[in-house]
């Protein structure tokens, strides 16, 4: 029993990094229409960045904001030149532009740092373990990571509930026609729809760099599991995100730990079960 709260914390902080990447995911589709295949690899940018602004610096915490300065301008530049120009465009020529950004960003990477797997250290302020229950204790970084994501949720769900900004926003994920007729500024939306989801990736990288080695394509993996929180929560719903995102956390990792030869089947099961009773998402208008 022991064990299996350990897991089931190891779930919870799972599903809270896949909710930052996957909440960026639905509000650019749910606002731009735009399916961005290359979300995991700005994931793979976030955890290199940590890699060289830790080697270079020696502190590990000037990468987490880092990361979110640099995806807010990195966002706003892809947007403004690229994604811009592809709004009305069909799905399949996104779908080949994200496809095509894939490819650059992995020659970028190679020229930059090499092929090589990288360790990045955790920050000595938390290494060490914390006791959880019974024999078990928990590292004290995982904790702070679980925290930092809680924060960044509760601070979405008040930006989006709570500013005028946010409002737009969130007509914009469901009814984009209506805000053009409101006279909002879509573009500027659409920027920092963009620029946000971006930020939210590359954070998530940055913050799991010391949890797991930095590594070529390592968002390939973690694309398709924020796909299947998307699909689970519905197109263009946070709260939708967030909630799918702890579900598919906790079936992951305690499917890998306890029946690994259907973890893999479990998830993609539930999805098959959500896309077939409601195919438009759990938290999503029907």
């Amino acid at each position: 029993m022991d064990g299996f709260l350990v897991q089931i914390i190891n779930g919870l902080q799972y599903g809270l990094l896949l909710f930052l990447i996957s909440s960026g995911l639905t509000l650019i589709f749910g606002v731009m229409g735009v399916i961005n295949l290359a979300h995991g690899s700005l994931f793979m940018i976030g955890a290199y960045l940590a890699y060289v602004v830790a080697g270079i610096t020696g502190d590990f915490w000037l990468a987490p904001p880092a990361a979110i300065v640099g995806g807010l301008g990195f966002g706003a530049v892809l947007e403004r030149v690229l994604f811009q120009r592809f709004r009305n465009r069909e799905h399949l020529d996104q779908v080949l532009l994200t496809f095509a950004l894939i490819l650059l960003f992995e020659e970028a990477r190679a020229s930059l740092v090499g092929n090589e797997f990288h360790a990045v250290a955790v920050p000595a302020l938390l290494d060490f373990s914390v006791p959880v229950v019974g024999g078990f204790a928990y590292s004290a970084y995982r904790i702070a990571v679980l925290g930092i994501c809680l924060l960044v949720a509760a601070g979405m769900v008040l930006f989006l509930g709570r500013t005028r900004v946010g409002a737009s926003i969130r007509a914009a994920a469901e009814n984009p026609e209506m805000v053009d007729l409101l006279g909002i500024d879509a573009r500027l939306i659409h920027t920092l729809v963009f620029a946000a989801g971006t930020a939210l990736a590359m954070l998530a990288g940055a913050l799991a760099a010391p949890l797991q080695s930095v590594y070529p394509g390592m968002g390939d993996s973690i694309l398709i599991a924020s796909f299947i929180v998307v699909v689970i929560g519905g197109l263009g719903s946070v709260g939708g995100a967030f909630w799918a995102a702890l579900l598919v956390g906790l079936i992951d990792t305690l499917g890998q730990v306890y029946f690994p030869q259907i973890a893999g089947i479990a998830v993609c099961g539930l999805m098959a079960l959500v896309l077939s009773w409601r195919p438009t998402g759990l938290f999503s208008r029907a």
